[in-house]
């Protein structure tokens, strides 16, 4: 537990950093963008994931995959450069929450809210549009979706905004389902034995 929130600590601390230095050049739109270019990667690929977890690939080596990486993707200079201080400080491990930190900070400062998606299935142009929508008005301001596909649902999807969860998916219906059938069940059984006794 303990671990978990010195990572999310350092997280916070390179996210914040980040966007202040990006803010200062002028180039936060395009390091966000780049950073939502890295996450598709991350996601896409097992050897892009092998790559930044594995603690037996040298620094220098890191860092020479992430400027390739970045070079060919036509990141910003300040992504890179980021990229490289992550693959430096042994830290490209937690890309994934340090991009989640960047976003939410991002949110915070233009008065958005983040909410993150569950999905069974990738949700298309249209049903993102009006998830968004109908988050929006019922929170009562604008809303970024951070959207993963979660296989093991059955369907529908789990929203989670800050620490309340909103959830829609049948795997989690059947296990209510499942619960109190049992709770039933056990109601049922002591009903039966005061009735023998």
């Amino acid at each position: 537990m303990a671990s978990k929130k010195i990572s999310g600590a350092a997280s916070l601390r390179y996210a914040t950093a980040l966007v202040e230095t990006a803010t200062e050049a002028g180039a936060l739109e395009t390091v966000e963008k780049d950073l939502e270019s890295f996450s598709l990667m991350l996601a896409s690929s097992e050897d892009l994931q092998r790559t930044v977890e594995s603690p037996l690939i040298k620094r220098p080596e890191l860092q020479k995959a992430m400027t390739a990486l970045a070079d060919k993707a036509k990141f910003h200079k300040l992504t890179k450069n980021f990229l490289c201080l992550l693959a430096e400080n042994r830290r490209l491990g937690m890309v994934a929450s340090i991009i989640q930190a960047v976003k939410g900070d991002m949110a915070r400062r233009r008065g958005e809210v983040n909410a993150k998606v569950e999905t069974a299935f990738a949700l298309s142009d249209a049903q993102t549009k009006a998830l968004k929508d109908t988050l929006a008005k019922s929170l009562g301001s604008k809303v970024t979706l951070d959207v993963s596909i979660n296989r093991d649902l059955i369907g529908g999807m789990i929203v989670t905004v800050g620490s309340r969860m909103i959830d829609d998916s049948v795997k989690r219906k059947l296990e209510r389902l499942e619960r109190a059938m049992k709770s039933n069940s056990n109601t049922n059984k002591s009903h039966q034995q005061k009735e023998v006794s």
